[in-house]
Order: C-alpha cells, then sequence, then structure tokens
C-alpha cells in the first residue's frame, strides 16, 4: 500500500481507543478546530530523529502547545525537550485536522501543526516523558514509527512534504 493523504481527504483511524477522522491540510492557514500542538520530521545531517518513551513505540517529536504560544515555538519546545536539539532551519508542511466521531471526545476538533526541521543534536540527556532517541535514515524511520491504525497515508504524507526540501528523504 503506497497511497498518500490528499488535501482534505479523511482518513478513518483509531486513536487511543477512539474513532476519528484525520485530514492533512496544505499551508499556510490551519484549518478551523482546537490547536493541538506541532509534530515534527527532524533531520539531523541524513538521519531522522525519532524517540520513545519506552524503547518500543517509536514516534517524531510532537507535543501540545503552552499557554499563549505560536505554532513554530510549539514545535521549537518539544524538539528541544523531547529529542535534546535545537531547530536551526524548519519550513510548516502542513496540518492535521482531526475530528473524534466515536468515543469520549465525540465532536472534538484538533489541528497540529506538522513540520520539516532541520537540528542540531544536544548531548542525550531526557528530562520529560521520552527515554529514548535514535537516528535513522529517512525509511527505517518511517517504517519504526507507531503508526495509529488508518493514518499510513498521513505519515507518508508528511514524509513526501518533508522530502521537498530533504532529496534524502524521497522514496518513502
Amino acid at each position: 500500500m503506497n497511497d498518500v493523504a490528499g488535501n482534505g481527504a479523511d482518513f478513518a483511524a483509531s486513536i487511543n481507543g477512539q474513532e476519528w477522522h484525520v485530514a492533512w491540510y496544505p499551508p499556510p492557514d490551519p484549518p478551523s478546530g482546537t490547536p493541538h500542538g506541532a509534530e515534527a520530521v527532524c533531520a539531523a545531517g541524513d538521519r531522522i530523529v525519532v524517540v520513545s518513551p519506552d524503547g518500543q513505540r517509536w514516534g517524531l517529536p510532537a507535543g501540545r502547545p503552552e499557554r499563549g504560544e505560536q505554532w513554530v515555538d510549539t514545535m521549537r519546545r518539544e524538539v528541544r525537550e523531547e529529542a535534546c536539539a535545537e531547530v536551526v532551519d524548519c519550513r510548516l508542511l502542513g496540518f492535521s485536522r482531526g475530528l473524534c466521531v466515536r468515543g469520549p471526545q465525540e465532536g472534538l476538533v484538533l489541528v497540529r501543526s506538522m513540520w520539516g526541521a532541520e537540528v542540531r543534536l544536544a548531548p542525550w540527556d531526557p528530562r520529560f516523558e521520552m527515554a529514548h532517541r535514535r537516528l535513522l535514515p529517512a525509511e527505517e524511520a518511517f517504517r519504526s514509527l507507531a503508526i495509529p491504525d488508518g493514518l499510513g497515508p498521513f505519515y507518508r504524507r508528511l514524509f513526501a512534504e518533508a522530502a521537498i526540501s530533504r532529496p534524502n528523504l524521497h522514496g518513502l
């Protein structure tokens, strides 16, 4: 399966025991919904940074906004906290918009900014929820992600958008 999310096309996903309809929206304007933070494909040289709380389930640095934070500020803080890395350059790739259609949060609409970032790694000194960091080639990083059921096309789109300015990410 090699499908990639199109603009505004919903994908049904099971996330934390709830059913969501998730769609990709291109920049620069976020779709309607409650701001829910940022997520980033972080490149350190020719490798992608993935993080994990337990060494088993790997993901991209991501998190929720703090009061008054702009999208980019949330991304920079989360990358610093979760990956022990400083963003040296970044580009807004798009937005996710998720509508909860079944579960305790039914009706909730969450929007997250999605980024491509060049990072400079700091010494590994985890102080937050992530206890592990790995640097992997792009294809291996993509395969290692714990992607919620139904969101494969969304994450293929994220990596494809990140590849526009990073030739080593092409082919995912």
